[in-house]
């Protein structure tokens, strides 16, 4: 475990001296990404126009949603992002097969190679859209709602990369879909929202099959003071059994990767 820690320090240097190199992009990404979260709460300010309820939900509540949405997405495009397109471009030109004879772990490796320092502002964002909804809900959160928050945070980053892997390992197969990441995309925008605003079988899709209202509506709940300890258990299992499945999913699918040399 410590060796890892030590090669994701390198991976954490490298990028960020490469990111540096071009600081005057950083304030041009946080306008962009200010700006993107602006009109996220202009359109939640939109919707209540029309209603003092979202799906069940109030003003203040869908605001912390979307405050755990973004700060989410900001981990993603921090570390997921920049590599798991990659994996499908390593496997289509066999590029792979440099990543597989290096002395770490492959899957690994092509999950966290490069990153993207300038994400970091939409977790910071994120949080801030937090605070506020906090304030509007006039919620303080009291130590235990922190710690379950920070416990079910965690099991949804890991169900998010879970996921998402398993879905681009099928580009060991499926080399010809030019964008495996959109998909993804599609799925994880559902979670914006309160899952209770879905019906039939959108709604069981995201609940059970691919849970996404698990990623985000569960940590906001935690953080509002609604968690109950068996569903904040339901989801580290859930997490981890999505986890072990990725893991075991890789593994497989190595086994008919035929390299550069067909």
């Amino acid at each position: 475990m410590r060796r890892y820690g030590r090669v994701f320090r390198e991976f954490f240097r490298a990028c960020l001296v490469e990111e540096l190199e071009y600081r005057s992009e950083f304030f041009g990404n946080f306008i962009a990404s200010f700006f993107g979260v602006g009109i996220a709460l202009l359109t939640v300010h939109i919707f209540f126009y029309q209603t003092d309820r979202l799906g069940g939900w109030t003003y203040g509540e869908v605001l912390v949603l979307l405050g755990v949405f973004n700060t989410l997405r900001g981990w993603i495009d921090f570390a997921l992002r920049p590599n798991m397109p990659r994996l499908l471009e390593h496997v289509r030109r066999g590029t792979l097969d440099y990543i597989l004879t290096k002395p770490v772990d492959s899957m690994f490796y092509v999950s966290f190679r490069h990153l993207v320092f300038w994400r970091l502002i939409d977790v910071a964002l994120g949080l801030g859209v937090i605070g506020y909804g906090l304030y509007v809900e006039r919620y303080v959160p009291s130590a235990a709602d922190v710690l379950m928050f920070f416990v079910v945070m965690t099991a949804s980053l890991l169900l998010i990369y879970s996921l998402w892997m398993m879905l681009m390992t099928t580009s060991f197969w499926v080399v010809r879909i030019d964008d495996l990441s959109f998909i993804f995309d599609s799925f994880f925008d559902t979670a914006r929202f309160p899952g209770s605003m879905y019906r039939g079988a959108v709604r069981f899709v995201i609940t059970y099959v691919l849970p996404a209202v698990l990623i985000t509506n569960t940590p906001a709940l935690a953080l509002l003071g609604k968690w109950s300890m068996a569903a904040v258990l339901a989801a580290l299992a859930v997490a981890m059994l999505f986890l072990w499945a990725s893991r075991r999913f890789w593994r497989f699918a190595l086994r008919f990767y035929t390299g550069a040399g067909g």
